[in-house]
């Protein structure tokens, strides 16, 4: 590393150069379009095959089910209480 000045302001400016990069990312991944946009990625991904685009029926059937047995509990729970 030299001391010239044109060296250190060159320096100077490929680290501006990186940082407003480094910015503009986290800028991006912290936009609520983005964040929103990843989330329903991946909950797509959850239920539905990103290679094959069929459903995945063992995760759909154990959101159902857990569904199911919530509703089922809280209806037996109004019953026992009433």
């Amino acid at each position: 590393m030299s001391n010239l000045p044109t060296d250190i302001e060159r320096e100077i400016e490929e680290a501006r150069e990186r940082l407003a990069g480094t910015i503009d990312q986290l800028l991006y991944r912290s936009h609520p379009k983005t964040i929103v946009s990843r989330e329903v990625a991946q909950v797509k991904a959850y239920y539905i095959d990103p290679e094959t685009g069929e459903p995945r029926t063992d995760n759909i059937l154990k959101t159902v089910g857990g569904v199911v047995g919530v509703i089922v509990a809280i209806v037996v729970l109004r019953k026992i209480t009433k």
